[in-house]
């Protein structure tokens, strides 16, 4: 609405206004997450974030914002589904009001939604797709990564978490340096984030001479690990390592471990760094188990200063403890609010730009860091948790300066 309408609309309504006072214009942000299935808890904690974080820069910003909370996920998967993340994504690029999508959560949505953004220019702040070859070239990668994911050749996609190429190869040095392990066997969910984060795992096992026994793919559908247990007995690794999500196989396959008596250690990736992990495997076989779990950056519980505050507030507004990636919600959101509130208009390409080119930003919970030209954040640290009693604990941070 412009102001000559506003004016006339508020007059015949009987209303009063102050002349040289426009009301705020509208933007919105829209954030694509699965918000059906066992991701929807730590989900609840990034919208949550997200929330927050429009409220705390309500008072700075020349907009109204409107938050669009959209589920990428299918009631009959539990997961997120191909065709709904492109329908968010052409819906986010149609309305012209909206400035920012935040997210996807997983790395395989995210090479659906990317280039239907990036071919309209519009910014993407992901707080947990981790794939290394959305934003750079790795010897992982695909030949056309990242390139396929910018057809509009400019940067869209930017992600505040860390990516798997720090949390592969950092999770190996705390399996040689802490754990003393000598042998390993691998296994991932044949998906794009499990196969690549197992990928760079085992890759950086063979550069610290510890013998791979073994690399085994699953399927997110297998309901029979009896043979694969079977292998893994008879290897006699003295680490199982799993590339994947809760939703697509990992408490499934520590029950099949504790079941079968294999009595080395697990450790698994931040796809499976959620309370669904232990609420479906079970506090009490996770006790009895050695079970590692790994996160691409800072668990709440180690945040210092604004971070630790953030914690205490969603602890008092929500009631209960903010997930992991919920820090990462709200950097994300932080990210895009500021960048409005620089830019001062509605204008895609400017928001674009001014979050792309984000430098020394400690306007959020983590501290001091920069995105670089590929879009990625400069902190690159990993958190290593064990589960305890049916909450995680974290027990050392890598990758810090």
């Amino acid at each position: 609405m412009d102001r000559r309408t506003f004016l006339a609309a508020a007059a015949a309504a009987g209303g009063s206004f102050v002349l040289g006072a426009d009301p705020k214009e509208r933007v919105k942000i829209v954030s694509c997450l699965p918000r059906t299935g066992t991701a929807k808890r730590s989900t609840d904690g990034i919208a949550n974030a997200i929330k927050m974080a429009i409220a705390d820069f309500e008072k700075v910003l020349p907009f109204e914002v409107a938050y669009l909370d959209r589920d990428d996920a299918t009631a009959a998967s539990g997961a997120w589904d191909p065709d709904t993340e492109k329908e968010i994504a052409q819906e986010a690029v149609a309305d012209k009001d909206v400035m920012a999508l935040i997210g996807p959560y997983n790395s395989g949505a995210a090479r659906v939604s990317s280039p239907i953004l990036n071919r309209a220019g519009l910014v993407q702040v992901t707080p947990s797709a981790s794939m290394p070859g959305l934003t750079k070239k790795t010897p992982s990668a695909d030949p056309d990564e990242p390139e396929k994911y910018r057809p509009g050749k400019k940067i869209t996609f930017c992600r505040v978490c860390p990516h798997d190429g720090s949390q592969g190869p950092l999770s190996a040095d705390f399996a040689a340096e802490e754990l003393k392990i000598k042998t390993v066997f691998v296994i991932d969910d044949k998906e794009l984030y499990g196969l690549g984060v197992a990928t760079l795992f085992k890759k950086r096992c063979e550069e610290l001479k510890i013998k791979v026994l073994a690399h085994e793919s699953i399927t997110a559908i297998q309901r029979d690990f009896k043979a694969l247990m079977m292998k893994i007995k008879d290897a006699g690794p003295d680490l199982v390592y799993f590339g994947g999500t809760t939703q697509s196989n990992g408490p499934a396959l520590a029950k099949a471990l504790h079941a079968e008596k294999v009595n080395c250690p697990f450790m698994v990736p931040d796809g499976c760094y959620e309370q669904a992990f232990i609420e479906v495997v079970g506090a009490d076989t996770l006790d009895a188990m050695k079970c590692f779990v790994t996160i691409g950056g800072i668990d709440p519980a180690r945040l210092k200063g604004a971070g630790a505050d953030f914690v205490k507030r969603y602890k008092e507004k929500y009631k209960n403890d903010p997930e992991a990636f919920a820090v990462y919600g709200y950097e994300a959101a932080v990210v895009v609010l500021e960048a409005l509130r620089a830019v001062g208009k509605k204008d895609r390409e400017a928001v674009r730009k001014a979050v792309v080119e984000t430098k020394d930003f400690a306007k959020g919970l983590l501290g001091k860091w920069s995105f670089d030209a590929d879009g990625d954040t400069t902190l690159q640290p990993l958190t290593i948790a064990t589960i305890e009693k049916g909450k995680f604990r974290a027990v050392k941070v890598m990758g810090t300066k």
